[in-house]
């Protein structure tokens, strides 16, 4: 477990002992973490913790069960826990500053997540991201109706109005696609779309979006969700 620095028991403010588990898992789930007074993003928006999913939530991230235990992350791109939680941290959360692996936030996150990981070992998650956006087939708009309830609504609210996003901030889907003929002149609405989805924020495009994996979301349901949003 890769992890510079332990913690045990931990003061939350006003509130006395705290074991750093309980605190961690408080963390987890608030938005407040990232000191932001834009982001509405916690980590338990975009991770399940349980070792098989909700059957009704599509997560853009990968379970947490056995994180703590994984030999690597985000693919094999980071291989120590904390650089991989402070990837979430400041590319979707806003955070500024890294955590410090002093800091008794990522103490109690670390204990936090180690609660998660009953295994001695466990085998890395595959994550693979779509290197070049191509079309998808579409499927059908009962599918889609059903991936934009588990994949987009927490975020994005009800189709048509927003109702219920959960910042001002997540665009209002599909009514957004409104503006790519001007924003991306020349290219169909639905790449644009599918490069939001696939490649989130990382160029340019797709706000403060993380990125859809394969395995989080696939082709069929990807194209499912275009029908049901008329792209």
């Amino acid at each position: 477990m890769k992890w510079l620095g332990l913690g045990a028991v931990l003061l939350a403010a006003g509130c006395g002992p705290t074991p750093a588990a309980e605190y961690g898992e408080k963390l987890f789930r608030d938005p407040a973490l990232s000191e932001s007074q834009y982001n509405s993003f916690s980590c338990a928006t975009c991770h399940a913790t349980t070792a098989t999913p909700p059957a009704d939530k599509v997560y853009v991230g990968l379970s947490l069960h056995n994180v703590a235990a994984r030999p690597h992350w985000w693919g094999g791109y980071e291989t120590r826990l904390l650089d991989a939680v402070n990837f979430c941290y400041t590319a979707f959360m806003r955070g500024v500053t890294p955590l410090a692996p002093e800091d008794p936030k990522s103490r109690a996150l670390y204990e936090y997540l180690v609660s998660l990981s009953p295994d001695a070992q466990a085998p890395a998650q595959p994550f693979t991201l779509v290197k070049d956006i191509t079309d998808v087939p579409r499927g059908g708009a009962e599918r889609g109706a059903a991936v934009y309830k588990a994949a987009c609504q927490d975020c994005h609210g009800e189709p048509h109005t927003g109702k219920g996003r959960n910042t001002e901030l997540a665009s209002i889907l599909p009514e957004v696609s409104q503006d790519y003929g001007e924003l991306f002149p020349g290219v169909p609405a639905g790449l644009v779309f599918i490069e939001k989805v696939r490649h989130g924020r990382f160029f340019g495009v797709g706000g403060n979006m993380p990125p859809y994996s394969q395995e989080a979301l696939s082709d069929q349901d990807l194209g499912a969700l275009l029908t049901y949003l008329g792209l």
